[in-house]
């Protein structure tokens, strides 16, 4: 049988600028009806499916290359000199097309989407119990509309690639705008959740639940810019809510202690929190790289890669989130110094140390898990979603207080609809400072210029005035070369 490895475009483009691209490592990449004529094919598709978007440096989430593309926000920040000048071109909103941090990110997406659009084209063609058959579709799906989530709040106008067989003309598609690639994410989650199992196959895959966070979490993104479409918000509450009414039969819920959930230990993997994450595996050739070294102070040898700024820690408040989210002692040769008298003189962030074998231990690759949604975004995006489109209900109420609760927060009561909204926004600032949000709930409720206003003097200022064209990421170089198309 003759098995082809068909790059989309997009993946191809960004390959031939590269002199990896002979030594790249075939796995999940082989598509074609041949791949997947077999239920064990199938599976084996499926699991290719996920893997681009967790391959260390080269694509995917692995690196901070997920921290680079989301440096627009308040919540994260860069080495002002040192070998972070990819980085800082986020922070400061003067991004380079050869950036290669973005093109990490671009590149997992379109491969991943190329191998799930190889198993959706497929699936249906493989003999077998529907029960094992449909649910490994539904986690194509699901992994196709996860990656066009990604690449259309990041890019704006993209290529929409909907097959895995190569033509000649890949080389001239064009970009298609973002109420179109909404509308196939949508559809795909409304598949996925169909035909997705309520249980995981495995830690990291996704389930009926997964597939329903992330729609809720789609819809409510929609209701904001640039598709500004208000009717998505009681969609969004609707969707959220089947997850919270259903969160034992999906195995979801709220960690008790933050402590455990950032220990940097074994015992924050795999938790009902976790919605949706990637888990990795350090020793067999799949560590994970945004913990450890990279979040890490330079006075313990650390990378530097990021932290916070100045304004968002102070800003934030008191008390055991704040303590278990951020580090600010840091333990070097000379003794244990405040972050004050530090090199880069910023905290950093205790959520991704790495903590095992040592406390402390400096690593560059971990099997820590990566989490993108958690159960507490799934009570966020309800209450907030809820809110908008009406007034915040008692549910909606209960929903932003239990996450309050297990943050040392005092309950909300007694707000118009606008400041519920308005407090469910910051308090997923604090819940989720630096895990991947806060930029997309900037640029969707057109908060990016003032988060950069008003920085403090020791933080990165924007290089130019910030626009509407400043919330996108360029093209990749490689890929406008040889498709003018797209640029």
């Amino acid at each position: 049988m003759k098995y082809f490895a068909i790059i989309s475009l997009l993946s191809a483009l960004t390959f031939s600028s590269c002199n990896k691209t002979l030594q790249e490592d075939p796995n999940g990449q082989l598509t074609g009806a041949g791949a997947v004529n077999s239920i064990p094919g199938l599976q084996a598709a499926v699991l290719g499916a996920y893997q681009p978007l967790k391959n260390g440096y080269t694509s995917g989430f692995a690196s901070s290359a997920i921290v680079a593309v989301l440096m627009g926000s308040e919540d994260l920040t860069t080495h002002p000199a040192s070998n972070k000048q990819e980085l800082r071109e986020m922070d400061q909103f003067a991004v380079n097309a050869t950036n290669s941090r973005i093109n990490v990110i671009w590149l997992g997406c379109y491969k991943a989407i190329q191998n799930a659009n190889n198993v959706i084209a497929n699936y249906t063609k493989v003999s077998g119990d529907p029960a094992v058959i449909n649910p490994l579709a539904g986690e194509a799906y699901f992994i196709r509309a996860f990656s066009y989530y990604w690449l259309v709040r990041l890019w704006g106008n993209i290529p929409l690639i909907t097959t895995a067989d190569y033509s000649a003309d890949v080389y001239n598609v064009k970009k298609s705008t973002p109420q179109d690639v909404y509308k196939l994410i949508e559809s795909d989650l409304q598949q996925a959740e169909k035909m997705l199992s309520n249980t995981k196959a495995a830690p990291g895959r996704a389930n009926a639940g997964a597939a329903k966070a992330l729609l809720a979490d789609v819809y409510l993104t929609e209701g904001g810019w640039p598709i500004k479409d208000a009717s998505k918000y009681a969609l969004a509450a609707a969707k959220a809510k089947e997850v919270i009414d259903n969160k034992g039969a999906y195995g979801f819920d709220l960690v008790p202690d933050l402590a455990q959930l950032w220990s940097g230990t074994p015992a924050s993997i795999g938790t009902p929190e976790e919605v949706f994450a990637f888990q990795f595996c350090a020793s067999c050739g799949n560590g994970n790289s945004v913990y450890g070294k990279s979040s890490m102070p330079s006075d313990e040898g650390g990378w530097d890669d990021y932290f916070t700024e100045i304004n968002f820690y102070n800003n934030f408040p008191a008390g055991k989130r704040k303590d278990v989210t951020f580090y600010t002692s840091f333990k070097t040769s000379a003794g244990v110094i405040n972050w004050q008298n530090g090199i880069t003189k910023h905290p950093y962030y205790n959520k991704f140390r790495i903590n095992t074998p040592t406390p402390g231990y400096l690593t560059s690759s971990t099997n820590m898990s990566t989490p993108i949604i958690r159960y507490a975004h799934v009570l966020l995006i309800f209450a907030e979603a809820q809110a908008r489109a009406g007034a915040p209900s008692t549910d909606a109420y209960a929903a932003i207080n239990k996450v309050r609760a297990r943050a040392g927060l005092p309950d909300l009561a007694n707000l118009s609809a606008t400041d519920f909204a308005n407090e469910v926004v910051q308090e997923r600032s604090w819940e989720f400072a630096g895990e991947y949000t806060r930029w997309f709930d900037l640029q969707r409720l057109e908060l990016v210029e003032s988060a950069n206003a008003n920085k403090d003097a020791s933080d990165l200022p924007p290089l130019r005035p910030i626009s509407k064209a400043s919330y996108w990421l360029p093209i990749p170089y490689g890929d406008a070369q040889l498709n003018p198309g797209i640029k």
